[in-house]
This record gives C-alpha cells, sequence and structure tokens, in this order.
C-alpha cells in the first residue's frame, strides 16, 4: 500500500511538473516571441458578406446562431492549452476557430473535447466543424470536407542528450520505440515506413501510445521512449521552453508530398464553400497572419484556404 502511494505521489508531482513547464507564460518560437498572457486577448474578424452568402439556406448549426467546433483539449501549446481559468481555451487552433466563426457572423462556441470524439461528432452534427490539427487524408476525405489553413510539419524529438542524430527516412525508425498518437497521420507514415523496414528485414519500430504531455515527456526522460513523432509545433515549443528535447528530423504530413490541415466538415452539408470564403478574407485581411505569428506559427502559413486539396494517401 505504502509503495502504491509512493508511486501515485512521484506519478502525481512529475505530471504537475511537467505540465507546469509546458504551460510557461513565455517562450521564443521560432524566431517569434510568444506570450500566453497577451495571447489571452482574442483577435477577432470582421463579417464576410460572401461567405454568410454561401451558408445554405435553412442549414441548422449544432446550436442555433453559434459555430460550435470540437477541439481536442490536450496541453499542447502552441495549438491548445487552458487559460488560468482552466475553462477557457487558448492556443492558434481556437484562435483560427474564432475567425470563422466572426466571418460567418455566429458565435463561437469551442467544445474541448479528445482525438477520438471529433469524427462522430461532426459526422452526426454534434459538432459544426473539428479544428484540431486534422491533417487532409485520402481516407478521411470519403467522409468528410475540408478548407485547409495550415501546412502540415512533423517532427522528431528526442532527449537532448540522446546519439539519435537524425530521424529522416524509414531505415532511421527501426527498433525505435517512438511516442506517437494512436489513429494519426504520423502514425501512418510510421507503419508504412516499418512495412518498408520488415520488407527489407530491419527490426520493426515499437509504438509508444500516450495522449498526455506529462507522460509523453517523462517517457522520453527516462527512456521509457527513444523519440517522439508528432505536430512540430508542439516539438518545438518544448524544446525552446526546457532545452532538454532537441529536433533530430522533419517529415511533410502527406509524405511522401506535402498535406494541410484543415477545418473539418460532415461531407456535403455544404458549410465547406463558406468556411473556405471565410479563411480566405482573413487571409487577405491579415488576421490570419496575426493569429499564426502570435503562436509562433508563421512559418507553416498557406497562401490560400483550398477546399480537399490531395493529402496523404492520395497519388
Amino acid at each position: 500500500m505504502m509503495k502504491t502511494k509512493k508511486l501515485f505521489a512521484v506519478a502525481l508531482l512529475s505530471t504537475l511538473m511537467f505540465s507546469g513547464l509546458a504551460r510557461a507564460e513565455e517562450v521564443t518560437l521560432n524566431g517569434q516571441g510568444v506570450s500566453v498572457e497577451a495571447n489571452q486577448q482574442p483577435v477577432h474578424a470582421a463579417k464576410n458578406a460572401a461567405a454568410i452568402a454561401q451558408i445554405p439556406a435553412g442549414h441548422h448549426f449544432a446550436v442555433p446562431g453559434k459555430f460550435t467546433v470540437a477541439v481536442a483539449a490536450l496541453n499542447s501549446p502552441p495549438l491548445t492549452l487552458f487559460a488560468d481559468d482552466n475553462k477557457t481555451l487558448l492556443g492558434s487552433e481556437a484562435d483560427i476557430a474564432r475567425l470563422v466563426a466572426d466571418s460567418l457572423g455566429l458565435e463561437l462556441n469551442v467544445v474541448p473535447t479528445s482525438w477520438e470524439d471529433w469524427p462522430l461528432g461532426v459526422a452526426s452534427g454534434k459538432y459544426d466543424a473539428a479544428i484540431s490539427n486534422v491533417t487532409v487524408t485520402k481516407e478521411r476525405k470519403e467522409k468528410f470536407d475540408f478548407a485547409t489553413y495550415r501546412k502540415d510539419s512533423l517532427g522528431f524529438y528526442v532527449k537532448s542528450t540522446s546519439k539519435i542524430a537524425a530521424i529522416e527516412k524509414a531505415e532511421d525508425i527501426a527498433g525505435l520505440r517512438i511516442i506517437v498518437g494512436s489513429g494519426t497521420n504520423q502514425e501512418a507514415i510510421l507503419l508504412a515506413w516499418d512495412k518498408e523496414n520488415q520488407a527489407k528485414g530491419l527490426k520493426p519500430f515499437i509504438p509508444v501510445y500516450s495522449k498526455d504531455d506529462a507522460a509523453q515527456t517523462l517517457a522520453l526522460q527516462s527512456g521509457r521512449a527513444d523519440a517522439y513523432f508528432g505536430p512540430n509545433v508542439i516539438g518545438a515549443w518544448k524544446a525552446a521552453l526546457t532545452g532538454k528535447t532537441k529536433r533530430v528530423g522533419t517529415v511533410d504530413g502527406g509524405w511522401p508530398k506535402a498535406a494541410h490541415i484543415a477545418v473539418t466538415l460532415k461531407k456535403g452539408n455544404g458549410l465547406v464553400e463558406p468556411v473556405n470564403t471565410a479563411l480566405n478574407g482573413v487571409i487577405k485581411g491579415g488576421e490570419y497572419d496575426k493569429v499564426l505569428n502570435r503562436w509562433g506559427e508563421g512559418i507553416e502559413r498557406i497562401e490560400q484556404s483550398e477546399i480537399n486539396p490531395p493529402g496523404l494517401g492520395d497519388d
């Protein structure tokens, strides 16, 4: 019993310690100073008459008069993090959602959820959209419509003292224990690489599935995992904040081609056109750049939003 209590205390301390690190108020990311405190002030956009006119007549939003958006509420700055009240969701994803809602003349209704929940929620109409670092893929386009808003760049990060110097191709992951999200495009890339490796007689990689930021950090620092593979900006944030990790490789999210992150909408319900128009409006108006730059994500900007472009798995 005492051993169990001791282990729980250690786990709790580790969670508090690493969560606190990830929640620091200021960090320099991609050469841009990021202030979480300053970024609690919303960035708004004006109503976009052209986008509003494209909303299908009689369209039923999940909540009347509101744009209800699912955002995976993990402590993953700069994409998502909670404000000091532990209720208000901050980060670039919530900011992009607000720009779209404003442009459509709707009130933003952000619903913190899990990664596993958004597909069914969007398909059933529980949510009008998911804005949660969702990459366009061939498979997902069969069930959803997409309006892009950011480049998808993935990064491999290891402990700063690791002897691993580079992870850039399939052979580099052979035999490694890699932290990755289940059901993500980064998992799909690793599985494709692993298939290539095993066909060559190389050792399989070992996926380490974890959604908790503190648990991921602890696994990497304790040596239970060799690397983390996920959104590059999340890895860059941690590396800049603590100096305990380093990037050893980057991969386009649509490997072997580029792919983009997109607002995800129910297939064929007519919302993708107005959302696309809304995004192109804020790109032209400058609000889009203001959001990306204040979260250190300017290097992932796109010139224009596209509807259902080629993604992971497309020829």
